[in-house]
């Protein structure tokens, strides 16, 4: 871009934007003619994408900021005029993320501009209390204002639909045609005038009680929490996040011991303990695995800035161990699958769901209980969009539990994204039970192993940062597509799963079959003669493809050798991958 045009659009944001913190960083970018800088600020709008918005806060149009948000909340706010009947309202919530709440006051006071009645937290609060707070207040719609795990440069925020789950078609679309079609009309009333005019109502216990009430009566085995809880001692993290009130207050109500990392315990926008904020990560876990080990903890869990996504690790032989999201998830299906079938409380038809990119060792222990699996695209708006059809149908399967291997889990229907708070006490009911029973977390993950074989994942991204990062991601994923590799780590690929057009090629036969009944998306999988499965898929919200692998062993064969073997076949494919991707 030509350093007139970028003036000419550094200018005209000058003018647009309102906050000076915002205006002055651009005012010096072109008082210093710091034009590659400018450049990554203006060479391209923010991606209003079907999740909402997420990027670097900043000054620009390619940055979070007031601006940006103003603007992406106008169009969703004439979408919400055009699609909802009148007295719609919407609900608004923000993490602990540096400016959250300026931009979640800036998204309410647009939302109130448009006559839209905007309930609008106190406070931070957790994703899935957001999702909660939709409908239980009746709500046309929801943003909660979050980068989730992403480092703390980024912000941005997420839209919901009044089922409380992320919108998906046709809303997705018609939003962002809308969002698209706004321009500078942007249009905000200030907050004294909102909250006279009784358009901004102000909320908090009346949505934080009734949240975890609901958390605390997933509970499947009370009786067990009454009597032994106590018994239970948990070292948490929230990692400078939202999780302390409600995680804390669900545990505490279970009469279980909550032990906080102090230093991760108050909200901090900069996550200065951590490099990411990210309970997927081993180093984000690090002070609460030392904490465990010195006071003794028989369950370690750790939450993300929204709280949504939920980490754990559990002693095994001395030693604290985490648990992957794959793990963690195939332990929540065996014990919520197996304790409703021995209290008596499975429904007639059982319903799990996962996403294509997580293990199918989950789909295994749900056929063991009988339940019928449904995989999703990746993304956990797909399985509250599952849920919503289940509902719709008459006679259709009961959701039970379900989940991604990104640390997402959804144990009641109640919250339709996922929700870490419910998943936090629910480890720690399973935890429990396991513990009564003489065995550890990590025992019962053996059980699973031997009965269904062994299973492990890993996860390699690749990020392309830039103007030429989009290119080059576009380039990869048309050269796996185009030239499929045969063989990886020395296995036949037997099946190439193109979720773009549908459709399944068989190399032996050379023939092509639509057989995909999910939307199109931009995502390539590979199965080998050997039943892994290695997946590539570009990230739709940080500027990465991700490729996941999955290796298993045959049914029977001793753990040790069936690990040994496994790891070998990750390792193989995980060499591949990066020579591959460079």
């Amino acid at each position: 871009m030509d350093t007139q045009l970028l003036t000419k659009k550094a200018q005209d944001y000058i003018k647009f934007e309102q906050d000076p913190y915002f205006k002055s960083q651009i005012e010096n970018l072109l008082v210093t003619q710091e034009w590659p800088e400018l450049s990554d600020r203006f060479f391209k709008d923010l991606d209003f994408g079907t999740g909402g918005l997420r990027g670097v806060i900043g000054g620009g149009y390619n940055r979070m900021n007031p601006f940006t948000v103003r603007r992406a909340t106008q169009g969703l706010a004439n979408y919400i005029v055009k699609a909802v009947p009148s007295g719609a309202s919407a609900v608004i919530a923000y993490d602990s993320r540096n400016f959250s709440d300026e931009f979640a006051l800036q998204a309410a006071l647009v939302l109130c501009a448009s006559g839209i009645k905007t309930y609008l937290f106190t406070a931070l609060r957790p994703t899935p209390e957001l999702s909660f707070a939709v409908r239980k207040l009746g709500a046309a719609a929801g943003i909660v204002v979050t980068a989730s795990h992403n480092p703390p440069e980024y912000n941005g925020y997420k839209v919901y639909w009044n089922d409380g789950a992320q919108v998906v078609a046709p809303h997705d679309k018609a939003i962002i045609e809308e969002v698209m079609a706004v321009g500078d009309a942007v249009k905000a009333m200030s907050k004294e005038e909102a909250l006279s005019a009784g358009l901004l109502v102000m909320i908090d216990k009346e949505v934080d009680d009734p949240f975890i009430e609901m958390v605390q009566n997933c509970s499947i085995r009370p009786e067990l929490v009454r009597k032994h809880g106590k018994d239970l001692k948990v070292v948490f993290t929230p990692l400078h996040g939202t999780g302390t009130m409600p995680v804390e207050r669900s545990l505490k109500g279970m009469g279980i011991e909550v032990i906080f990392v102090e230093e991760q315990k108050e909200p901090n926008g900069n996550f200065p303990t951590v490099e990411y904020p990210n309970p997927e990560e081993a180093s984000a876990m690090k002070l609460a695995l030392e904490l465990g080990k010195k006071v003794g903890a028989n369950l370690i869990i750790g939450t993300d800035p929204d709280a949504d996504r939920m980490g754990v690790a559990a002693p095994d032989k001395g030693e604290f161990v985490l648990i992957t999201g794959n793990q963690l998830g195939a332990l929540l299906a065996d014990y919520i699958f197996s304790s409703r079938k021995e209290m008596g409380t499975m429904p007639e038809k059982p319903a799990f769901i996962k996403t294509i990119v997580t293990t199918e060792l989950q789909r295994l222990i749900a056929d063991e209980y009988g339940a019928i699996c449904f995989d999703t695209l990746t993304g956990f708006k797909y399985i509250g969009e599952k849920i919503r059809e289940f509902e719709s149908q008459k006679d259709g399967p009961s959701y039970i539990v379900g989940g991604e291997e990104s640390y997402g889990y959804l144990v009641n229907t109640e919250v339709r994204d996922k929700d870490a708070v419910s998943a936090a006490a629910m480890t720690a009911e399973m935890a429990l039970y396991h513990s009564t029973q003489g065995r550890t977390l990590l025992d019962q993950l053996r059980v699973i192993w031997k009965k269904h074989g062994y299973f492990q994942e890993t996860l390699i991204s690749k990020t392309f940062k830039g103007e030429s990062g989009l290119k080059t991601m576009k380039e990869l994923m048309e050269k796996l597509r185009n030239n499929p590799p045969s063989l990886f780590a020395g296995q036949k690929v037997i099946a190439v799963k193109d979720y773009a057009n549908g459709t399944t090629f068989n190399p032996a036969a050379g023939s092509r079959e639509k057989d995909i009944d999910l939307p199109s998306s931009n995502v390539l999988q590979f199965i080998l003669e050997d039943k892994s499965v290695i997946t590539a898929r570009p990230s739709g919200t940080e500027p990465k493809v991700k490729f996941y692998a999955s290796c298993r062993s045959e049914q029977g064969m001793e753990l040790d050798a069936a690990m040994k073997i496994v790891a070998g076949k990750i390792d193989a494919i995980s060499k591949q991958l990066n020579d591959f991707a460079g």
